[in-house]
């Protein structure tokens, strides 16, 4: 049951973003870079977007802090791979998307928040 809710969970928060319309976030279980079917929908809105308006992407990927940090921040840095991998796989041109691995964060609300990638479209 407490699995279920989890997945309920990410399933709703996967995709908001506080009501930026160019924002999308995808969120990753612990100490994975596996995408699931909703991150991967995530994704491909995302990449609908930038093909539709022709905009940049930026794609900036999270991990929390923990005992290894050098494994923390090549956690953020796969994630944010993987992510714009797919956005390339599912239309963007590979020169319009711009990566940004933010490595581990000791001031992270939560373990959620710190299994992330955000794709802006429209980002700098």
């Amino acid at each position: 049951m407490r699995r279920l809710s989890l997945l309920l969970g990410l399933g709703l928060l996967t995709g908001c973003a506080g009501g930026h319309p160019g924002k999308y976030v995808v969120f990753f279980t612990e100490n994975s870079t596996q995408l699931d079917t909703p991150a991967q929908t995530v994704i491909t809105q995302a990449a609908q977007r930038a093909v539709s308006s022709h905009a940049n992407v930026r794609v900036e990927g999270y991990a929390a802090a923990s005992h290894d940090l050098s494994a923390d921040e090549l956690l953020a840095i796969d994630r944010a791979k993987i992510v714009a991998r797919q956005l390339a796989v599912d239309g963007v041109d590979a020169s319009r998307i711009r990566q940004q691995p933010r490595g581990p964060l000791n001031n992270e609300n939560g373990a959620l928040a710190s299994r992330r990638v955000e794709i802006e479209v429209g980002g700098r």
